[in-house]
């Protein structure tokens, strides 16, 4: 029995459907894309799931309280929720410049996760009139 598994593909801005036909677990038909990222995208999707984590972290030094970070390249699906509780734990110490690392190996995935911003220390002192 083919099983069918449906996907809108996200390797180009046209967003194809895809239609994925697999047999005893194994993929064995791709249809719908048209481009070939397409299929490069559909065999990476269902062999191995991975995702870009985006997210925020403390900074309470920083003139804005949270730092915006993402990974540097895409994690295994299956560890985003780990990386995200590890990078929820996190405060870093302002200034930041863009692209610093923020967090090493993140989830023991050999990715780290950089700064998508420079942020700068705030200013501290009373300012009298």
């Amino acid at each position: 029995m083919i099983e069918k598994r449906h996907l809108t593909c996200i390797g180009c801005p046209l967003g194809c459907p895809l239609e994925l036909s697999i047999r005893d677990g194994q993929l064995c038909a791709i249809s719908g894309n048209s481009c070939p990222r397409g299929e490069e995208y559909a065999r990476q999707e269902f062999s191995d799931p991975r995702r870009t984590l985006c997210t925020t972290v403390s900074c309470p030094t920083g003139l804005w309280p949270r730092l915006p970070v993402k990974s540097t390249a895409a994690l295994p699906k299956a560890e985003i929720r780990t990386a995200a509780r590890v990078l929820h734990g996190i405060q870093v110490e302002a200034p930041v410049r863009l692209g610093q690392i923020i967090l090493e190996n993140v989830a023991d995935t050999g990715i780290d996760v950089v700064a998508t911003r420079s942020l700068p220390r705030k200013k501290t002192g009373n300012s009298s009139a």
